[in-house]
């Protein structure tokens, strides 16, 4: 029975201390309407990205709403840091249809040996998915936003963050739908990587 309580315990506690936030709060300017809403494949991409996080194992929410307005996604990263109760969260974006299960269980495996926070790593820049922990980062996005200084390139830095590459094979989960042509592109790419869904 020990062996059974000592087998079970690291994965309580990651259950405990990490959440998922899917950030669906932006102004999809450069789409036009919003990108939670567009549908790839019979569901939106809101639907989507909300069934990979359930099927991580994680509890997981969506911010709609930011606190603060017009900042880009700090917005919402500041919003689900004030709002959370765990003690690190692994944001994802509703436009990226792609990211598989695997890849987060991967970053939260990553990121409870690093106590600065975890960003992805792709064509030199860093971005959505990452993992931030509230009692490090909260400070660095208020200090962030109080300069102005919305991106995710100069949060990464404040934060002196780990960054990760993903493997070739792994590049297209990062695939983000920002235009009308990224939406053209993504149904193309989701019926290449899963035909049986087309």
């Amino acid at each position: 029975m020990d062996t059974i309580r000592k087998s079970l315990k690291p994965k309580l506690i990651i259950m405990r201390r990490f959440e998922i936030c899917i950030l669906a709060g932006g102004s999809s300017s450069r789409m036009g309407r919003d990108k939670s809403q567009l549908r790839l494949c019979g569901r939106t991409m809101l639907a989507h990205i909300r069934a990979t996080a359930k099927s991580s194992g994680l509890p997981h929410r969506i911010i709609r709403h930011d606190m603060v307005a017009h900042c880009g996604p700090l917005g919402g990263l500041y919003t689900a840091l004030m709002t959370s109760r765990v003690d690190a969260t692994l944001f994802l974006s509703c436009d990226m249809p792609f990211v598989s299960a695997g890849l987060l269980e991967m970053l939260v495996r990553k990121a409870k040996h690093n106590a600065t926070g975890l960003f992805v790593e792709a064509n030199g820049l860093v971005g959505f998915p990452l993992v931030l922990f509230r009692r490090t980062a909260l400070p660095v996005v208020e200090s962030q936003l109080e300069k102005m200084a919305f991106s995710l390139q100069r949060l990464a830095q404040a934060l002196r963050s780990q960054t990760i590459r993903l493997a070739a094979r792994q590049a297209h989960e990062l695939f983000n739908v920002n235009t009308p042509d990224d939406l053209r592109n993504a149904r193309a790419l989701w019926r290449d990587q899963r035909p049986g869904n087309a």
